[in-house]
């Protein structure tokens, strides 16, 4: 079955120093395949129609297989939120940046990993309708919007555990708590407008542009109202 290559526009997983043995990457390039194949899928088909046996078969594993790669269904398609989650993490602990600069430029990794995917197929138009379509089956999928939001609240939670190590405090307390939030609202922001300027009339680079704007000027807003936390 012949897929799109998905996780090209997606982070990678960083390859340990050293290089990458044979068995890592055939694990890798398995759970890469079994992502692709889902997602192809889950568009032509709808999320709830297809079964996790039949990508399965698709792929020539077993179900079991599956779920070792994969601890949920939705997460087969929604697989970017841990790679965000370590990026987020480390990000936050790099005490050489403030932490709205950590988060732009995770945010702008993630952003130019998709726009030069984009720019990269044959057809730009039909590579951005495709984009649509993935952006349009999350928001219409009830267990795509739950699993999501799950994740942003994880999100939240390790971001307010860092913030809270920065400035010596508990990440139960309502700084770290609310700045968090705020700082992860940002991929709303950033998902928001891509669905706003991936119109089929703009380039990548136009893309890029334009939601990159977007993005920093609420990041401008979260920075003011960060200046009082001690650490940020």
């Amino acid at each position: 079955m012949r897929t799109v290559d998905w996780a090209a526009w997606r982070p990678r997983t960083s390859v340990p120093e050293g290089g990458e043995g044979l068995r890592e990457q055939k694990k890798r390039l398995l759970r890469q395949r079994l992502s692709d194949t889902a997602t192809e899928m889950f568009l032509e088909r709808g999320f709830d129609a297809v079964r996790v046996s039949e990508i399965a078969q698709a792929c020539g594993v077993s179900e079991k297989t599956v779920f070792n790669y994969f601890s949920t269904k939705e997460a087969l398609i929604l697989d970017q939120g841990e790679s965000t989650m370590v990026a987020l993490r480390d990000g936050l602990a790099d005490t050489n940046h403030s932490v709205v600069e950590a988060v732009l430029g995770i945010l702008s990794g993630e952003l130019g990993v998709m726009t030069s995917w984009i720019a990269a197929q044959d057809d730009p138009v039909q590579a951005v309708g495709m984009v649509r379509r993935f952006g349009a089956l999350t928001r219409s999928t009830p267990s795509l919007r739950a699993y999501h939001r799950e994740m942003t609240d994880r999100l939240v939670a390790v971001a307010a555990e860092a913030l809270a190590r920065r400035d010596r405090t508990s990440p139960d307390e309502p700084e770290p708590q609310i700045a968090a939030t705020a700082l992860v609202g940002l991929w709303s922001v950033q998902f928001r407008s891509l669905g706003k300027h991936l119109d089929g009339a703009r380039t990548a680079a136009q893309i890029h542009a334009a939601v990159t704007a977007d993005v920093r000027r609420a990041a401008r807003l979260i920075d003011i109202g960060l200046a009082s936390f001690a650490s940020a």
